[in-house]
């Protein structure tokens, strides 16, 4: 299974680099893991609602351009729906199974996703109701996929 993390911005901090660096080190024995990064737009503080429109739709357009067909894609986004981590688990498993051999997760930018990256998603996935920088949600990420291949294939885990 092939699986990328599709994401607006660079990471600028080492710790969160040295954290997914560990995390993808982990999964290569379960996965091909990959971290597409797509450039982020600069956003003025106190941008229009106009403004803020625009720069998301031209992440979006960076992030659809980095899209492979028949990928099964996840959006990671405060209005999708939250999972245990066995039933994120069962949900890698079950597409795997179906045939899908790539996942795309989504992480938007500072501003979120737009509409035409959340029209393109197979599946909606909340971590929570609160934000989260998405550099650090890339480290989260990261772990519930480990998490969630330790569950598939049995092996223990910390609860």
């Amino acid at each position: 299974m092939k699986i990328t993390i599709l994401c607006v911005g660079k990471i600028k901090e080492s710790f969160y680099r040295e954290a997914i660096g560990e995390y993808a080190k982990r999964l290569s024995r379960y996965c091909r893991l990959e971290i597409v990064e797509v450039a982020d737009e600069r956003t003025p503080d106190k941008a229009s609602e106009t403004l803020r429109e625009q720069i998301m739709e031209r992440e979006a357009e960076r992030l659809l351009s980095r899209l492979e067909e028949g990928a099964y894609v996840c959006t990671l986004e405060i209005q999708g729906r939250r999972y245990t981590s066995e039933t994120f688990a069962q949900i890698i498993d079950r597409a795997g199974l179906g045939g899908q051999s790539h996942i795309v997760f989504v992480i938007g930018g500072s501003l979120g996703l737009h509409e035409k990256i959340r029209k393109r998603a197979d599946l909606a996935i909340s971590f929570s109701d609160m934000t989260f920088p998405h550099q650090l949600m890339r480290v989260i990420l990261c772990e519930q996929i480990y998490r969630a291949y330790r569950i598939i294939c049995g092996e223990p885990y910390h609860k």
